[in-house]
């Protein structure tokens, strides 16, 4: 184990089992409840506002550049925008039709659009991607299907689409064509016990790997190898945790929300995460 269980921290508690986190340009963190609450915390997580209530179950969440918030939520099958000020507003709850079932986690690229999954039905292996185009227009990115598509990322030059598949202990790959479309998904690691969850990359490439039965955080490279980073076994300071997004003041720790209990936690990694496109200053 890389990261000693024994030093990482809790930034802030209180929360309604949180199930994803992240970061804003100025390090506020955000994150949600299974009520429908919309956390706004302090970089210090010594003030935590609810500033929204989709009123369903909040499961990813996504800031885009003007920092609104897209929600991922699991009770109202749809995804939602909460602007600072706490207004929300349905962005899709359905595809060219087809009703949008178990919508998890979402991703932007440099463009503006973003991606999100669609974790389908438990053990049915019936998951897709869905991409909401900058323009607005949502359609379907990639079939799959996928068991129980969950947690996202991108990598640095934009090639690759990861997807966490739940059911399988795997990650996935689909790689993003010049046109936009995608390519044929391949898996990229296996073995990442049990039930991974959520992604989050390195500015070395490295994926972190969140896993929500055994409360690990795994490291994978991008040569594919697999290191166990942190493992709590007593499930305290991470219980099922199911999210992970990078942030602080040298943007060089890692965030992980916890479902289990009522607490965001945080590894001091001293290693530089990649800036998404919302945090850059040339996006």
């Amino acid at each position: 184990m890389l990261y000693p269980v024994s030093e990482v921290r809790v930034v802030v508690a209180g929360l309604d089992h949180p199930e994803c986190v992240a970061v804003g340009r100025d390090g506020t963190l955000y994150a949600g409840g299974e009520r429908g609450q919309v956390y706004r915390i302090s970089p210090d997580g010594k003030k935590t506002e609810e500033i929204a209530s989709t009123g369903g179950f909040c499961l990813g969440l996504t800031l885009d550049r003007e920092e609104n918030i897209y929600i991922c939520d699991l009770n109202r099958h749809a995804l939602l925008k909460v602007t600072q000020k706490g207004a929300v507003t349905l962005v899709a709850d359905t595809v060219d039709g087809v009703k949008i079932r178990t919508p998890n986690f979402s991703v932007f690229d440099s463009q503006g659009n973003l991606f999100f999954s669609d974790s389908g039905e438990w053990k049915k292996g019936d998951g897709v991607v869905w991409r909401l185009s900058r323009e607005g227009k949502t359609s379907l990115f990639s079939a799959g299907p996928y068991h129980f598509a969950n947690g996202m990322a991108l990598d640095a030059q934009e090639r690759y689409l990861y997807v966490v598949e739940s059911n399988r202990d795997r990650v996935s790959r689909i790689a993003i064509q010049p046109d936009g479309s995608a390519g044929t998904p391949e898996v990229f690691v296996e073995g990442i016990a049990r039930i991974p969850d959520g992604l989050a990359v390195d500015a070395s490439g490295n994926l972190y790997v969140t896993t929500y039965a055994s409360n690990c955080i795994y490291r994978v490279s991008p040569d594919r190898k697999v290191e166990l980073l942190c493992k709590d076994e007593e499930n305290l300071l991470l219980c099922q945790p199911t999210n992970c997004a990078f942030g602080g003041p040298n943007f060089d720790q890692l965030y992980v929300s916890n479902l289990g209990r009522d607490h965001i936690s945080v590894l001091d990694l001293k290693t530089k995460g990649h800036p998404l496109w919302t945090h850059r200053k040339d996006a």
